[in-house]
């Protein structure tokens, strides 16, 4: 009878505990916010965060020692900071590490060229040297197959020719309005000159590159010029046995002036990349448990991989920096919360969402223990929007908790409800596929799009620090109002339209710097 008495009374002042631990929030969570927000603007650990994760580990493609390197160290400074986290294997991936790349102009004179070996490309033994050649503008399927019998020995220039390096934008603030007029039909016409030559072939480029590498052309050179000087996107090779490389306009432009004017340029490619078998590939997860509602959780969104062109810094470090920094200000400042916070830091979210699509696959019932997500991906600009994402509730809940977000911070972002649902792009989609609220937190634009998304610029010195401050000072706002609201979080969805009623959706107007 005593042992009984005394588990009740162990009981009753658990509750109480808890039910003081969830008024305390709400009694000092002002101060707590004004205290969070001090640590932010002055003693934050974003920068650090960024040199570890950009500087030190460096680009994260999915399989690659760099990539398992990268989670082992996100673990590691969770458990620095008493966050629970693991790695959790969800499958695996062909594991390759990029090397050194060498490329150089043999003849007809000496000289560096500024380039790259793509992802997963075939590792080469040894250098080849070659005579270069352009594809000719072809006009049947004959031209192409009688032209291919030609390409033995050589290294084949796959990518249309760039008539100007300057981005459209400059020759828009500063040529005349005719010298402008005829830069873009002169764009236009060959831009459909090189597609129709490129459909006559009956061929897409992979089928292109696959098919002339049967035909015996030993390397393979291409540039993905992204319209902005300097940048060029850095994705995988199509060429299965031989080498495949990305150079810059300026470099791709003189070897094709080289190739077609009769001056049998040579190009010597040395690459250094190792292939590893396969890698088992991992989401990372991390836990800040719930007192009252423990079986209820806010979730934090995030991909740890990039395209390694670069340093994947706005895609998407800053999103994991980001993520990492709040859960580090919560864990300090106001740890015990109603509900449980989950972090998650996907894996392969570029090779099509894997890593939060396997998770929610995976996790069935923990997945529905999710009352409410927020993404961050794509950019390093301060939160200016939020879709509703077609949750009929979203007002109610999103509306009330961003009223404690800063004014000066809070009156930059627009907001659509209830909006209509993503399907695809970044992680959160996983999740809404799977009826929970999961909303993206989308950023100012800071020419994302042409200069650092999956290029070779996406790089430390491209984060704007300063709108990283306020999208951690938004993003645990939002979290702890998430975490410790009383309320029930809604996922009713609307009822969408068929196909043929879908409307056009546009996004809020923006400045014209957004783009």
């Amino acid at each position: 009878m005593k042992n009984n008495k005394q588990n009740l009374f162990l009981f009753a002042l658990g509750m109480v505990s808890l039910v003081s631990t969830a008024q305390n929030f709400h009694q000092n969570k002002q101060k707590i916010y004004n205290d969070i927000s001090k640590e932010v603007q002055n003693n934050n650990n974003i920068d650090q965060l960024a040199f570890e994760l950009l500087d030190v580990i460096g680009p994260r493609l999915v399989g690659s020692p760099e990539m398992n390197q990268a989670h082992n160290w996100v673990v590691n400074t969770y458990k620095k900071w008493n966050i629970k986290a693991e790695n959790v294997a969800y499958g695996e991936w062909k594991s390759w590490q990029r090397g050194t790349t060498e490329i150089t102009l043999t003849a007809p004179r000496i000289k560096t060229i500024d380039g790259m070996q793509l992802a997963w490309n075939a590792v080469t033994k040894k250098p080849i040297e070659a005579e270069i050649v352009a594809m000719p503008f072809f006009e049947t399927k004959v031209d192409f197959d009688n032209w291919s019998e030609t390409v033995k020995g050589k290294i084949v220039l796959i990518s249309a020719y760039q008539n100007s390096g300057r981005p459209e934008s400059q020759w828009k603030e500063h040529s005349t309005e005719e010298d402008f007029f005829d830069y873009k039909a002169a764009k236009e016409k060959a831009n459909t000159t090189w597609n129709n030559s490129l459909k006559a072939t009956g061929k897409n480029t992979r089928e292109m590159v696959e098919f002339l590498e049967k035909k015996g052309a030993v390397g393979f050179v291409q540039s993905y010029f992204t319209g902005t000087m300097g940048s060029n996107r850095i994705f995988y090779s199509f060429a299965k046995n031989t080498p495949m490389v990305d150079v810059s306009l300026e470099d791709y432009g003189l070897l094709y002036r080289l190739a077609v004017n009769g001056k049998n340029p040579k190009l010597k490619i040395n690459t250094k990349s190792k292939k590893l078998g396969t890698s088992k590939t991992y989401n990372t997860i991390a836990t800040i448990p719930g007192k009252t509602k423990p079986n209820e959780y806010v979730m934090l969104s995030a991909h740890l991989d990039s395209w390694d062109g670069a340093q994947g810094a706005t895609d998407n470090g800053t999103g994991t920096i980001l993520m990492m920094e709040v859960a580090r200000l919560i864990q300090k400042y106001a740890p015990n919360n109603d509900r449980t916070i989950v972090i998650g830091h996907w894996g392969s979210e570029e090779q099509g969402l894997n890593g939060s699509r396997a998770y929610v696959m995976d996790n069935p019932t923990e997945v529905q223990k999710i009352k409410v997500l927020f993404n961050q991906d794509s950019g390093t600009g301060r939160i200016n929007y939020i879709n509703g994402q077609g949750f009929t509730h979203a007002y109610n809940f999103l509306g009330t908790w961003l009223q404690n977000v800063p004014e000066d911070i809070r009156k930059h972002i627009k907001t659509d409800f209830p909006g209509m649902p993503q399907n695809g792009g970044t992680d959160n989609a996983s999740f809404i596929a799977a009826d929970i609220p999961a909303f993206n937190l989308s950023t100012q634009n800071w020419d994302y799009g042409q200069y650092t998304w999956h290029t070779n610029r996406d790089t430390y010195d491209k984060i704007v620090f300063e709108e990283l401050r306020k999208n951690v000072i938004t993003t645990t706002i939002l979290t702890l109002e998430a975490a410790n609201d009383p309320n029930e979080i809604s996922n009713e969805k609307r009822i969408l339209p068929t196909n043929t009623e879908w409307p056009t959706i546009k996004e809020p107007k923006r400045n014209s710097n957004d783009y």
